[in-house]
Formats: structure tokens, C-alpha cells, sequence
């Protein structure tokens, strides 16, 4: 039995997220897991079970996102990766393909994941980029974001910015580090955590705008970080912004 480990960018345009839904909650799009699944047994001709690094939501991108699956079968992996590239849909492209040792496990042994939350920040907006930006025309104190973002940096509560998905979840996370870039109005939001809940970067991009914006005065995030209320934090920002850039192991 081989261990295959595989890194695939994906636009999530289409797509139901990452993770197969339950049969009692079909999905009306498919999901980037369910789409891997169907191609590698259609070319290995023998069921599989891919294991994500973690799942993305539906409509989020992702640049490296790291999964992993056994096999049986003894295809070269030049050749099964092009393979993939040739079935997969045109939106999903394995960039990387190797094998590994028997306990590798995509999700347990993820350390750490990079996401990126980009922002055009300017008066009208880009017909390039309105898949992949969101489209924010209001003035940003991009330095006083810079300066409250830090309040996140390390080992808190995070449920101020947890999105319920009915799930019972730790809320305690650690947060790397957080960078904000401005480059002529395309603003970045690189954020590095040993775990994400359920829309918790999204939420706080949200929260950061509404700061930069001076809807929520300075010293606001600190305050909502330890209210643990979500209703304190800022809105949900849309999914089409936000991307895994990577994860590491």
C-alpha cells in the first residue's frame, strides 16, 4: 500500500468547499474532495479516501492545499499526476505529487496554514480581479489595522470570531503572526494560525475593516478578543477573497 501526497491549487469559485457533504445534506455543488476522489478511481480503478489538510468553504481558493491517499496501485507518479491534470476540471490543477512514509496524515500533522485575505482597496473596482479581491471603495487607516491585528498574535480564545456550525469546537487557537500589505490599493491580510474555526478569518478581516474604516475606535479588537461574544466582532467578509497559501508540516 503507497502513501500519496499531493498539493493542488483550486479556484473555489464552483465549488461546495472542501469536505464531501453528509448524504442528508447534498450539496447542490460539488466539493473539491468529492471531485479528486471520483478522477483518482476512475484512473486507479479502486475506491479512494482522500484526506485533506484541512477543509476550505465553499467559494474560498486555495494555492497549496495538501492532501494525501492510499493506494494499491504501482502507477508511476509522473504519470498519475498527469493523468489528474488531464481529468481533473479545468479550475483544479495538482502542481506537486510524491510519495510518503505510511503514517503521513494531511490533517494530523499539519503545524500550521497560511491564509491570505486580499482587499482592492480603491474607488471602482477591477474586472480581473473580482473573483479573487473584495471590492472595499471606502478609506482604510491601514496602520491603525496594522497595529490592532497584533492584539490576535498568540494563544487566545477566539470566539468572538467563530462563525457556530453547530459543532461543539476548542476555541482556543494560536495565531503566528499577522501581516498587513498595501501596495497601491491591494491590500493584503496574511494570516499564519495552528488552526482556523469556522470562518475565523473571514471574520477577522471583517473586524480589521471595521477598524480601518474608524466604524470601531481604536483599541477595539483587544476588547472584542475578550468579550468572546461573536456579535461584538465585525462582519463575515465574502468568501471570494481569501485563499490557503500554504501548510506546513
Amino acid at each position: 500500500m503507497r502513501n500519496i501526497k499531493i498539493t493542488l491549487e483550486y479556484d473555489g469559485r464552483r465549488y461546495a468547499g472542501w469536505q464531501i457533504q453528509p448524504k442528508n445534506q447534498t450539496a447542490k455543488r460539488q466539493t473539491i474532495q468529492e471531485s479528486i476522489e471520483k478522477t483518482l478511481q476512475k484512473i486507479l480503478q479502486e475506491k479512494i479516501k482522500v484526506i485533506g489538510s484541512g477543509r476550505t468553504d465553499a467559494g474560498v481558493h486555495a494555492l497549496a492545499q495538501v492532501a494525501n491517499f492510499k493506494t494499491h496501485s504501482k502507477i508511476p507518479l509522473e504519470k498519475l499526476q498527469k493523468a489528474l491534470n488531464a481529468l481533473l476540471p479545468e479550475d483544479m490543477v495538482v502542481n506537486k505529487i510524491e510519495e510518503v512514509g505510511p503514517d503521513f496524515h494531511a490533517r494530523f500533522q499539519a503545524k500550521s496554514k497560511l491564509y491570505r485575505y486580499t482587499i482592492l482597496n480603491r474607488r471602482y473596482p477591477s474586472v480581473f480581479l473580482r473573483h479573487y479581491a473584495y471590492f472595499y471603495p471606502y478609506p482604510l487607516d491601514v496602520n491603525l489595522m496594522r497595529k490592532e491585528a497584533q492584539y490576535l498574535v498568540g494563544r487566545h480564545n477566539f470566539k468572538s470570531f467563530y462563525t457556530s456550525d453547530k459543532k461543539i469546537r476548542n476555541p482556543v487557537r494560536t495565531i503566528k503572526y499577522i501581516k498587513i500589505k498595501n501596495n497601491k490599493g491591494l491590500i493584503t491580510i496574511d494570516i499564519e494560525a495552528d488552526g482556523f474555526l469556522y470562518n475565523m478569518a473571514r471574520n477577522i478581516v471583517g473586524t480589521l475593516l471595521e477598524i480601518g474604516r474608524g466604524r470601531f475606535p481604536q483599541g477595539s479588537m483587544k476588547k472584542i478578543l475578550l468579550a468572546k461574544d461573536r456579535t461584538k466582532a465585525g462582519p463575515t467578509v465574502p468568501a471570494g477573497g481569501l485563499c490557503l497559501i500554504r501548510v506546513n508540516y
